[in-house]
């Protein structure tokens, strides 16, 4: 088994804490994990994207020619990655910044994750909400595997961080 997934948006979003806390998750339930990262001319509102690869054999490169998921967050990277992607692939789209127009094949979860993060308070969990709704359907890791991640990840003496993104990555998981 091999999972290739594209996670896109701008810079500030979270692209890339969200595919590190895919990625360490995966380690720590003894998978073999690429990361690679791609960021834009500039870091934040430019264009952000990295890979992951998940899998229970040794993988190869971490390039990814053709995902088997895109998680997409804006516009702009919808536009960039809808044709890197396999016919038969799952889509994880923040509607509250794209709209899934003349996309064939696949899944597609789209869900208001932006608006969702706002709802709970702080808009850089939208990452983590896109995270909870991908995992609750593709189910490579445990949800409380990655709760282990963001606790490590998280700096010193932010409970309430910790406890925002805990309540994102639940809340995501039970988006249909």
């Amino acid at each position: 088994m091999i999972e290739r997934i594209i996670i896109a948006g701008s810079g500030g979003q979270g692209i890339m804490l969200l595919g590190k806390v895919l990625a360490e998750a995966a380690m720590l339930e003894n998978r073999f994990v690429t990361w690679l990262p791609s960021y834009g001319a500039e870091v934040r509102g430019g264009t952000a994207h990295c890979m992951v690869a998940v899998s229970d054999k040794e993988i190869g490169s971490p390039y990814i020619a053709q995902a088997d998921s895109l998680i997409i967050m804006n516009a702009p990277s919808l536009e960039k990655f809808k044709s890197r992607v396999k016919k038969v692939s799952l889509w994880v789209i923040n509607s509250s910044l794209a709209k899934p127009d003349n996309i064939k094949g696949g899944s597609i979860l789209q869900h208001p994750f932006t608006d969702l993060a706002l709802g709970l308070g702080n808009i850089k969990v939208a990452n983590i909400l896109a995270l909870g709704c991908f995992l609750k359907y593709k189910q490579l890791v445990r949800l409380d595997t990655v709760s282990s991640v963001i606790k490590k990840f998280a700096p010193a003496g932010k409970e309430e961080l910790i406890r925002i993104n805990e309540q994102a990555l639940r809340k995501g998981a039970e988006l249909r």
